[in-house]
């Protein structure tokens, strides 16, 4: 992934997490309980962090004391991750509204989370060595 690439899905994914947000905030109260309501929020919030370190990764692609294949590395993870959490919680809080069987959903957000928590170990190696 190219730091333009780079640039642009944080941009598309940064608007998609405030549409995403406002959805929930104004669309969402009268279709789901409390509790759901509260898991979608936290899917969202997610996404929204992990936004902004895809941003932080564009800034320091090409930073020279930064290696380029570690910034990419943790790009993907946390786009893997972005996908697996944030997306396992927003269909399991929305299964009374799509009425699809997601149960089997249960154990993919963690995953989703260990790829988040990857991506920040692979952004700590990141620093090239000096000497």
């Amino acid at each position: 992934m190219s730091q333009s690439s780079l640039l642009r899905t944080t941009a598309i994914l940064g608007a998609l997490s405030v549409g995403i947000g406002a959805f929930a905030a104004h669309g969402l109260r009268s279709l789901v309980d409390p509790a759901q309501l509260v898991t979608f929020e936290t899917g969202v919030r997610y996404q929204f962090y992990h936004t902004f370190a895809l941003g932080l990764a564009a800034v320091a692609y090409t930073l020279p004391a930064v290696d380029p294949r570690r910034i990419r590395l943790a790009a993907w993870l946390w786009l893997i991750g972005i996908a697996l959490f944030s997306g396992s919680l927003y269909l399991l809080s929305l299964r009374e509204v799509h009425g699809v069987p997601v149960s089997f959903l249960g154990p993919v957000t963690p995953i989703g989370g260990l790829f988040l928590i990857g991506g920040w170990v692979a952004l700590l190696f990141s620093p090239r060595r000096t000497t």
